[in-house]
């Protein structure tokens, strides 16, 4: 017979469950934690204190998406979740979600903090900055980290020294602060004194985190960032072989959190450029989700990763694909960058690359172009990369209405001889003189020093001259004297002058100064003269005595004999017999070769009465058929032989592949 059900044991007394809830959460066991506040919430269902336990410990024990519906099912409780529900959208990256939870909410010190880590993440760089400042009063610690991490991501690196002073902290109080002032150095490249602060901060970190018991490793792991900008300030120093091995070793030591190894990546993929194509691709792969079959970066590394650092790498890796003549490749990834980067117009700049790289590049002009007036804001880059797809294309005149349509550029030197050049090259010379007089016209009026109207009149003078645009080259030539006297002006003046008016360049020509030593040269008398004649070596070397003057004349060189070198056992006093002067002909063409005569009796009659006789050349059908089969068997081992060579070969397997690649 079957024993009788025990009856349900009461469940322990609420004040022993907070207790040993207590303990857990002491102990940081809080996944135990989790399970005891379900043990509460059964026994007293709508606990408020058993819901935060049983939220937090879930956020501690990285469940996020546990956390997340344990808010959500409790919508009936009093308890404002608010601050915990934003948190959590932050860590799934859901940046405006928790951003605009936050905003239903009263403004709190946690709150506020947790704003200005979402909009760093967000790449709001200066109302993180803001957020932070408003926190200062507060004196939370570590405040100033973030701060400084905001002031510099927003591009404002030269106010990190007078914030700390307001604040009164030293750089080298953490080596986290230390490591942000290292980066501010860097941006306004006194890229020395970052790498002492990077050293020093190095020797900090190794300090405390001993101090702090963590292992090798962990210390190793947690100072990553700081080996890296190290490498990094190397590569911008030119110590390019110092600092690719450091980034190699990073790579291979494979003892660096998640957003330093792909740093690490990508800058010795940049130092070592179009080589080592392939193992730059496999080095990329490492960055990339290991289930996806497109190039995605892993979860971990997109989260902690800023905007303008994932650009940086998908540009990087579509250039790679570009040098491979991946072509396929290239063109599906630059097609989903502009919805990951919809703010930014490198995305459609990969796009022109790879159509110019297909042969499309009126395609690329026709893309750029309509971006541009779209987006009249950011078209200036944009104006530009068309420019340089139009003139490598050989259409000049596009490529000057491009940037001519820049404007803050338009008077620059530089610009106007492209623009002048381009012109040029389509036929439009009045368009040409109309650029430069308008870059003159703007230097006369620009209030600044320095030469650059001078070279640019001298450059338009030069360009009207060679254009049949006599009068205007005077004029310009004309100013340049009056000006400032420059002697190659007045040169330019005298020679245009002189076409129309020779009276006036007798004038000017007596402004230029006499050279030395030709006030003995009869100038008459030499244009008298036929010319120079030519003469023979002892006249010319009687002439240059002459022109010595008295001048102590140089002893000639005297060349040293060198003894002629013999073969091994060659005696000169003895050399026997001279050699056949034709032993390098070949032995039909020598005249002691006499050819060997033909052989009669093949023509004799051999066997019985009445055989065939066949001739000597005729084969037999044995020897045919032979011939034939070996010609098959040939003709197979050639088309054999074909087929393998056109075989693609197969890859490598991972472990025959030889190790090597802001």
């Amino acid at each position: 017979p079957k024993a009788a059900a025990s009856p349900s044991q009461p469940p322990p007394p609420i004040e022993d469950l907070y207790t040993s809830l207590n303990r857990h959460i002491q102990r940081s066991e809080f996944t135990q934690a989790v399970k005891v506040a379900n043990q509460v919430l059964s026994v007293a269902p709508g606990d408020e204190d058993a819901i935060r336990c049983k939220v937090v410990a879930l956020i501690k024990a990285d469940k996020i998406e546990e956390a997340l519906s344990a808010i959500l099912s409790s919508q009936k409780v009093s308890f404002d979740f608010s601050f915990y529900k934003a948190y959590c959208l932050y860590r799934q990256n859901k940046l405006d979600e928790a951003l605009e939870v936050l905003g239903k909410q009263d403004k709190t010190q946690p709150s506020m903090l947790l704003e200005s880590q979402i909009l760093y993440r967000l790449g709001k760089m200066d109302a993180c900055v803001d957020v932070c400042r408003n926190l200062q009063k507060a004196k939370i610690d570590s405040l100033e980290i973030n701060l400084v991490a905001g002031l510099i991501s927003a591009g404002r690196a030269s106010e990190v020294q007078g914030t700390l002073d307001a604040i009164k902290t030293k750089a080298t109080s953490s080596f986290e602060l230390a490591y942000n002032i290292a980066c501010s150095l860097i941006a306004g490249n006194k890229l020395k004194d970052a790498e002492k602060l990077l050293l020093t901060a190095r020797r900090i970190g190794q300090e405390t985190l001993t101090e702090e018991n963590l292992a090798d490793d962990d210390i190793e792991i947690e100072l990553a960032p700081i080996a890296v900008q190290l490498a990094y300030v190397h590569q911008l120093l030119g110590q390019t072989q110092e600092a690719a091995g450091a980034y190699t070793d990073i790579v291979n030591r494979n003892l660096a959190d998640e957003p330093s190894l792909a740093v690490a990546v990508n800058n010795l993929i940049a130092v070592k450029g179009p080589k080592e194509i392939s193992d730059s691709l496999r080095k990329l792969d490492r960055l990339k989700e290991k289930d996806s079959q497109k190039f995605e970066l892993a979860r971990a590394i997109d989260l902690k990763l800023s905007p303008k650092q994932k650009e940086t790498i998908y540009a990087n890796r579509v250039l790679l694909l570009l040098h491979a003549n991946k072509m396929d490749q290239a063109r599906e990834l630059v097609a989903v960058l502009p919805e990951m980067f919809p703010d930014n117009v490198m995305p459609l700049l990969l796009q022109a690359a790879v159509l110019v790289r297909e042969n499309k590049a009126g395609k690329a002009e026709e893309m750029l172009g309509q971006f541009a007036e779209r987006f009249p804001e950011k078209s200036k880059i944009i104006l530009l990369a068309r420019a340089q797809v139009a003139a490598a294309a050989g259409h000049p005149q596009i490529a000057a209405d491009s940037l001519a349509k820049v404007p803050d550029i338009q008077h620059m030197p530089a610009t106007v001889a492209t623009l002048v050049a381009l012109k040029e090259r389509a036929g439009d010379i009045n368009g040409a003189a109309a650029v430069l007089d308008s870059a003159i016209k703007w230097w006369k009026t620009a209030m600044t020093e320095g030469d650059q109207l001078s070279v640019v009149m001298r450059e338009a003078a030069s360009f009207k001259l060679r254009h049949g645009k006599e009068e205007e080259a005077a004029h310009l030539y004309e100013e340049l004297v009056k000006s400032n006297g420059n002697i190659e002006a007045l040169v330019g003046l005298i020679t245009t002058v002189a076409h129309a008016n020779v009276e006036k360049a007798e004038a000017y020509e007596k402004q230029l100064k006499s050279l030395p030593g030709l006030k003995g040269v009869d100038v008459d008398a030499l244009e008298k003269t036929s010319g120079a004649k030519p003469v023979d070596g002892a006249s010319r070397a009687g002439l240059a005595e002459a022109q010595e003057d008295g001048k102590t004349k140089e002893k000639p060189k005297k060349k040293r004999k060198r003894k002629p070198r013999y073969p091994k056992g060659f005696d000169p006093a003895n050399p026997g017999p001279p050699p056949d002067p034709e032993r390098w002909l070949p032995k039909r063409e020598r005249s002691s070769y006499r050819p060997k005569r033909k052989d009669k009796r093949a023509a004799q009659v051999r066997g019985s009465q009445g055989a065939v006789v066949r001739d000597k050349n005729e084969p037999s059908a044995s020897a045919t058929n032979s011939n034939t089969s070996n010609l098959k068997s040939n003709q197979a081992t050639s088309s054999k032989g074909v087929s393998q060579s056109a075989e693609p070969s197969r890859p490598q397997s991972k472990s025959s592949r030889k190790k090597s690649r802001k």
